[in-house]
């Protein structure tokens, strides 16, 4: 049984890529995870807030919709609280490569160019494979359009492109006005793989102390129905590879990734909530049902189920919705 893939022109033994998490941050959970079969493992990330840099590029884009609100700058942690300081994250990337051989990839989580050029730099030379940029930012001033948004992811691949050699991959939300258009122009910057989607945490309230509090959820299967979709109808038409992240939980949800076109299926709720022994788990359910259905490797299977290759591609389409609302009855 053949399930090894590619992503990023790195040669992968199987689609199982643990995500940017906590999993990373102990070499010996990564070495556990590469004994259960994972494929290659993504790093914590290191944020843009954690970087010594122009102080007031950061400023620009923290205090730019909250300079009336000084309290809003309180929310952010203090230095101390990172997990890593960035020396420390450079050091564990090369102690990483040093104890595993599956592809290491680092990750940086920000903003803005100045601060992830420099590091990123810092990070190839510590030893990645490849380095995933995921731009995390809300765009909550109604004066900043659209167009500048994008121009913001885009302008971010270019520079970082410019300065490193190994593959980059963007970490996307999915929250664009035109998601097919800010894939291609992402992949036209030279994008090697867009990972769809970021999950944005969204703040709960604290009613007994009236304050906005932190409030981590962690994925079920059925988020993964929209970066589903989205590579489904993305396949085939980007330079770019695809991964699938957001609620993939078990075999049937990786066979699904895999049919709609994602090169990789990344993981992480269930490995924290279930251990890394779930990849070795996953993986032998995978083999038994592609033995079952006659699949002799994942290259059978990728992309069979794309909008390109359905005999219906408007099911991923506005006739999806029609036909869902009328499917529906009433249970009383």
């Amino acid at each position: 049984m053949d399930l090894s893939t590619t992503y990023m022109g790195l040669k992968l033994k199987n689609p199982i890529v643990p995500s940017a998490s906590p999993l990373s941050q102990s070499v010996d959970t990564v070495k556990a995870l590469e004994d259960a079969g994972a494929a290659a493992i993504v790093c914590y990330s290191l944020f843009e807030e954690q970087i010594n840099h122009e102080s007031g590029e950061l400023d620009h884009y923290l205090t730019y919709h909250a300079d009336s609100y000084a309290e809003a700058l309180n929310y952010f942690p203090e230095p101390e609280e990172f997990r890593l300081t960035p020396i420390q994250y450079l050091d564990h990337i090369a102690n990483l490569k040093k104890s595993v051989s599956i592809p290491v990839i680092g990750s940086l989580n920000g903003v803005s160019t100045g601060g992830w050029v420099k590091y990123a730099q810092n990070i190839e030379q510590a030893g990645a494979d490849a380095l995933e940029l995921n731009v995390y930012y809300i765009p909550a001033d109604p004066k900043v359009s659209g167009t500048e948004i994008e121009n913001m992811y885009v302008d971010v691949v270019k520079e970082i492109k410019k300065t490193v050699k190994i593959p980059v991959a963007v970490k996307l939300s999915p929250f664009f006005t035109s998601m097919s258009n800010m894939a291609e122009r992402l992949d036209e910057a030279g994008a090697d793989a867009l990972v769809l989607f970021n999950r944005f945490y969204q703040p709960d309230f604290d009613l007994e102390k009236l304050e906005v509090v932190p409030n981590l959820v962690l994925s079920t299967n059925w988020e993964m129905r929209l970066p589903l979709r989205w590579i489904a109808i993305l396949y085939g038409q980007l330079k770019a590879n695809l991964a699938l992240t957001s609620g993939v939980h078990n075999h049937t949800d990786v066979i699904k990734a895999t049919m709609a076109g994602a090169d990789v299926s990344m993981m992480c709720s269930e490995l924290l909530t279930g251990g890394v022994k779930r990849v070795s788990e996953i993986l032998k359910s995978l083999e038994q049902w592609m033995t079952e259905n006659e699949y002799d490797s994942i290259k059978m299977m990728k992309g069979s189920m794309s909008q390109k290759a359905v005999a219906e591609p408007a099911a991923f389409e506005r006739a999806n919705y029609m036909k869902m609302l009328n499917s529906y009855k009433m249970l009383w």
